[in-house]
């Protein structure tokens, strides 16, 4: 079953710092000749190889260069930037709005072919509806307190979404059930995304299961994630969005994926679900 996401992305740090450890111990430094040699107070190099502090491009170009392995420094710092982008707190990815990193990954949901998506909190955004993310965005904005442009990421989501209409795209969408009850917006909004729900499953690209409260299960209820082929998947936690390209882990998610999917429900079982939430909104 998936490892904490999290996990993965400090393993990636802490792989950086223990090459540049190496580089340091082959040279024959110890940190306090490496900080000196680098202009640093020797805090700063103890951090870095212990994996505490990220290290800069520049950080890592002097540290190649005062330890007469500047060859290196090209690779190492392409490995960093690979493990500080698996770990992207929203509040740096959000620090400008929501509306670029929605026009950002456009290019990522074109190319994408087969969508693989778990929602165990709201519904998946490429099948939202604009009352639904209009009350979601503001108040994920008011919690991560970051700019307000709400009405503009609303309509640069639902831009993105254009994905599910047109192209050659297929998506395989599971819900948990409790979903289809969580008030994000108002009732009129949650009303027309749960109606949302029953005509985008007429969709011929789209596969939308359901797991049912009561189902029986062989894997717990995860967080959420999105997996774009069989390239990249995304995690969304509380505080971060956590990408993960290792082929290993990328097969582990999938696995979960299948496992899930065969607790749920689709067709006519599913639209009785969803219109029992619709019931329930009175």
């Amino acid at each position: 079953m998936p490892t904490s996401p999290l996990s993965s992305a400090q393993a990636a740090r802490k792989a950086v710092a223990t090459r540049l450890q190496g580089l340091m111990k082959d040279a024959g430094l110890s940190g306090h000749e490496l900080a000196v040699r680098c202009g640093w107070h020797r805090a700063k190099s103890s951090r870095i190889a212990r994996g505490i502090t990220p290290p800069s491009d520049a950080d890592i170009r002097a540290w190649c260069i005062a330890c007469g392995a500047e060859d290196q420094a090209a690779d190492i710092i392409a490995a960093s930037r690979n493990a500080e982008s698996m770990y992207v707190e929203w509040k740096q990815i959000h620090k400008d709005g929501m509306r670029r990193v929605h026009e950002k990954t456009v290019p990522l949901y074109q190319r994408t072919r087969s969508f693989r998506v778990y929602a165990s909190n709201v519904v998946p955004g490429m099948l939202q509806t604009a009352g639904y993310a209009t009350g979601l965005l503001g108040t994920i904005t008011a919690f991560q307190g970051t700019p307000d442009d709400v009405a503009d990421a609303v309509k640069a989501r639902l831009d993105r979404s254009r994905v599910v209409r047109e192209g050659d795209h297929r998506f395989a969408l599971l819900l948990e059930e409790t979903v289809l009850y969580y008030r994000v917006c108002d009732d009129e909004a949650m009303g027309e995304q749960l109606g949302h729900l029953l005509t985008i499953m007429k969709r011929p690209n789209v596969s939308l299961g359901i797991i049912p409260k009561r189902a029986s299960r062989t894997v717990w209820p995860l967080e959420a994630f999105y997996a774009f082929d069989d390239q990249q998947v995304a995690v969304e936690t509380l505080t971060a969005e956590i990408n993960l390209t290792t082929p290993g882990e990328i097969r582990t998610y999938l696995r979960a994926f299948t496992e899930l999917s065969q607790s749920a429900v689709r067709g006519e079982p599913a639209r009785d679900l969803i219109r029992e939430a619709l019931t329930a909104l009175g």
